[in-house]
């Protein structure tokens, strides 16, 4: 071995770094494979300890021991040495008298790698210096750069000092305003003046150092192109600080209207506030005010919308020749889904209505006017002249989506090349039950036909999973990650790479055997139940592959939901009676809990077919099918902290004749189990759960509510694709799932938000929305601060949007009483934020479905003082409901 590979090992940098100075290129080149091969070594290892002492030398010697520079470019930012890596300024010593054209092509290499990669700004930096090149304006160098100025401050000075000294800070800065995802270094920190980026930016363009117009136009266009609440935030105050003349306001009217109409709701209402400032100063044509109120009126910022309405309002007031132009745009608010708006329009519109002199201005609004509401139609009938609402189009008709139709699974793919596929399809991203259990099937299909034709034909498939390496410590890792003990599969990936391991007999026999005899522990968290049944299924399947291939699985769903029709059961176990297989007892298990005994006639049919098979399975089946289904076991709730969850008693139904993972579905069920050693964090499995138990959907309700209900409390994002499950499954929709629908409903996120809306379409098109229940469960999590208002104003809104008025109308006449009450009780205590806008929705779903009646604690909230939403949208739902209009 060389002295130059002895340091490098012993991590000797200081000593490598000497060698390598001594040394001709000849000889650097020829000590570069002897280093490949070190690294190859040490990677085995990234972390042990050897390999953190020798990575430091190792990844200077490699680097300055090439010719390349691609090579020395990937050599210096592989990931495998990244950290502990050599420092910047080895590496410049090193390269620091190589060609100055060979280091340019270096370090725009470097620089053209993703931020992510950890390429040192100093590194960089110090190549440019020696290259003497143009900078790299990349998003890894520009980054790089901004946050080595931004962190210089330990050093003393300013920003604003830091910039003047970079020599090609127009670039830089050019470079800066294209960069994408960079507000939050420009963010950095809370200082004004000569200690942030904005202010510095400012003082620099003011001094000359930066071209004021090339700087406002580079801005200007930044904020029209969009991207993250940062880089919004970071890009306005920077506009801000430069301060425009009333010249450059007026030259760049197209763009304020362009961001006042698309543009994210801060960055839309400076560009309104200049706008608002030129119409006022007589120098916005009325033309482009309307065409610019056509897109704010329709925002969905009410705050952006109102303040458009003002400023309609003073222009008509100063000047009435504006109203043939202004009103017709004023009227088009009258189709905006907010009733306040479409009112505060059509209170603007009576009052400048006899400013008018174009017949078709006056006809445009008249005709606008059939959007508003039933309330305000009524009104702008007398008012503006509009035409009565036909009598026919008073009758509200309910909109409900159709009832969800399963799909029937398709076979398992007749050939191993298609399976193949599939198999790599479903590795590569999460499945639905019915892809998963399709290809489930599939597997345990072809490797009991001939598992060495299944094994050629994945080849291509597996050669690419972590499991499939060569060398020694493989199997030593395998043998780790499927150990089965309390923690178990994380992912229908998971899933099929425990099956095919088992296939490619990477997994020892012993090891699959001890996973299917594991027992299940007593302390689990509340999901843990449900994972062991499907895990329990998993590990079978695997070890009837090495042992004894199943020729087809049991459990596999007929339907979509999970469910199994009770005659294709009866028929499997035929077939397996007919070749001799023995049944695997998890999957027989699973079939049990998904065979459908809702149809009491094609039950019985098929438990005379099976009770006629003489097999202990055919005998147990026709008892599960001809059994008294008992009911939900009893419901207890509890709260935790502002959540409202629920308990269930012991299901002995489950806790007889299955095995130990299944019956622990029959256990009772604790709140407080669901924090007990949780590892449930990865949410793909949580599709399948509803499908091990496909018709008694409470019971994994149960199981979910708490996880479902961090939607709402802690702004979790993406648990909410269970809830349509959920919605479609079978069994009672009882009281625990339409708390978690509750909760959806007050997701922090909109998609969340909109799965929870399907999920409560879809159970008041199967009638089995209980909107008491739900109604008064939402008033009472909103009164403990689970669910926020507004964003169940969202949600509401959305679904009414489909035409289900009446649906959300009766949630609502159960959650108003709630908080309606505590603002009587409270007296003149401010409401709960956001009790306006629901009552907003409230009414105008109440105008559109007809409904009539007296709300508890109504008549209180509308005889209050004062003109606020909570007050007015009160005497507007009183108004729709006594006076019986309807849609």
């Amino acid at each position: 071995m060389s002295g130059l590979m002895d340091a490098v090992r012993a991590g000797r940098t200081a000593e490598t770094v000497a060698l390598l100075d001594g040394m001709t290129d000849a000889e650097r080149r020829a000590e570069f494979p002897a280093l490949k091969e070190l690294r190859k070594e040490l990677r085995a290892a990234r972390w042990g300890a050897e390999s953190r002492r020798a990575y430091p030398a190792l990844h200077a010697a490699g680097a300055a021991c090439q010719t390349g520079a691609a090579g020395v470019a990937t050599w210096i930012a592989a990931a495998d040495m990244r950290w502990p890596g050599a420092a910047p300024a080895v590496f410049l010593h090193l390269l620091g008298d190589r060609d100055p054209a060979w280091l340019a092509d270096v370090v725009h290499r470097l620089a053209q790698r993703p931020a992510s990669s950890g390429v040192r700004f100093e590194l960089m930096a110090g190549l440019v210096r020696l290259a003497g090149c143009p900078v790299p304006t990349s998003d890894a160098y520009v980054r790089g750069w901004a946050q080595h100025m931004a962190g210089l401050w330990q050093r003393g000075g300013h920003l604003t000092d830091r910039l003047r000294g970079e020599p090609q800070l127009r670039e830089l800065v050019r470079a800066l305003f294209a960069t994408d995802d960079i507000g939050a270094v420009l963010g950095w920190g809370s200082e004004e003046g000569p200690h942030s980026w904005h202010g510095a930016l400012a003082l620099l363009t003011a001094d000359g150092r930066l071209d004021r117009a090339e700087t406002v136009d580079a801005c200007v266009a930044r904020l029209l192109r969009g991207g993250s609440t940062g880089d919004h935030r970071a890009f306005l105050r920077v506009l801000k600080a430069l301060e425009l003349t009333r010249e450059e306001e007026r030259a760049r009217v197209a763009d304020w209207v362009a961001m006042a109409s698309d543009a994210a709701s801060p960055v839309a209402a400076h560009a309104q506030a200049l706008l608002g400032a030129l119409a006022l100063d007589g120098v916005l044509p009325h033309r482009s005010l309307a065409q610019l109120s056509a897109a704010v009126l329709f925002r969905p910022e009410r705050k952006l919308v109102r303040t458009q309405l003002v400023l309609l309002g003073k222009v008509l007031g100063r000047d009435a020749g504006a109203a043939d132009v202004l009103l017709p745009a004023v009227a088009e608010a009258f189709g905006h889904e907010d009733a306040d708006v479409q009112e505060r329009a059509l209170k603007l519109v009576e009052r400048h209505l006899k400013k008018l002199r174009s017949a078709g201005a006056r006809a445009s609004v008249v005709a606008a006017a059939e959007q508003l509401g039933p309330a305000l139609r009524a009104r702008a009938t007398g008012s503006l002249g509009a035409a009565p609402l036909d009598a026919s189009a008073l009758v509200h008709e309910e909109v409900l989506p159709p009832v969800p139709r399963p799909a029937r699974l398709a076979p398992a793919p007749s050939s191993a090349a298609e399976l193949a596929e599939e198999v790599g399809a479903a590795l590569a991203a999460e499945s639905d039950c019915a892809t998963f259990e399709r290809t489930l099937d599939g597997l345990v299909r072809h490797a009991f036909r001939d598992a060495a034709a299944l094994r050629e034909a994945l080849e291509p498939v597996v050669a690419r999973r972590w499991w499939a390496e060569t060398e020694e410590h493989a199997a030593g890792r395998v043998e780790s990650r499927f150990h089965r003990h309390y923690r178990g599969l994380v992912g229908t990936s998971d899933a099929l790479d425990l099956l095919l391991v088992a296939l490619h007999e990477k997994v020892s026999v012993t090891r699959l055997h001890c996973a299917t005899q594991a027992e299940v522990p007593r302390r689990l968290c509340g999901h843990g139940t449900l994972s062991h049944a499907f895990d329990s299924r998993m590990w079978e399947v695997a070890y009837r592959i090495r042992t004894q291939p199943l020729p087809f699985l049991l459990a596999t769903p007929t339907w979509s939901t999970g469910l199994l029709e009770p005659g294709e059961l009866v028929t499997r176990l035929e077939e397996y009676g007919r070749l001799g297989a023995r049944v695997a007892a998890a999957d027989f298990a699973q079939a049990l809990l998904r065979v459908r005994r809702e149809d009491r006639a094609a039950a019985e049919a098929a438990a005379r077919r099976a009770a006629a098979l003489g097999t202990a399975e055919g005998a147990r089946l026709a008892r599960w099918l001809t059994g008294e289904r008992p009911g939900t076991p009893v419901v207890r709730r509890t709260t935790s902290g502002p959540a409202i969850l629920t308990e269930l008693g012991e299901l002995l139904e489950l806790q007889q004749d299955f095995p130990p993972a299944f019956r622990a579905l029959g256990r009772p069920v604790s709140a407080s189990q669901e924090g007990r050693d949780c590892y449930h964090w990865y949410d793909s499995l949580k599709a399948q759960w509803p499908a091990v138990l496909p018709e008694r959907r409470e019971l994994v309700a149960v199981r979910m509510l708490r996880d479902l209900s961090h939607l709402a409390l802690h702004d979790v994002r993406g648990m909410s694709h269970v809830l349509p499950l959920l919605a479609e499954s079978g069994g009672e929709a009882g009281e625990t799932t339409h708390l978690a629908v509750a909760y959806g409903l007050g997701a922090r996120h909109p998609e969340d938000r909109l799965a929870a809306v399907d999920a409560l379409l879809v159970l008041a098109a199967r009638g089995q929305l209980d909107a008491p229940r739900l109604g008064a469960d939402l008033g009472q999590l909103i009164r403990r601060g689970a669910v926020k208002p507004l964003r169940l104003v969202d949600s509401l809104r959305t679904a009414a949007a489909t035409g289900a008025h009446t649906t959300v109308w009766n949630l609502l006449g159960h959650t108003l009483p709630v908080l309606l009450a505590d603002l009587a009780t409270d007296g003149p205590a401010a409401p709960v934020r956001g009790l306006g806008e629901l009552l907003a929705v409230a009414a105008e779903c109440a105008e559109r479905s007809g409904a009539r009646g007296e709300l508890p604690h109504l008549a209180g909230a509308a005889e209050r003082r004062g003109s606020s939403r909570v007050v007015t949208e009160a005497r507007r739902l009183r108004g729709a409901l006594t006076a019986g209009l309807a849609a």
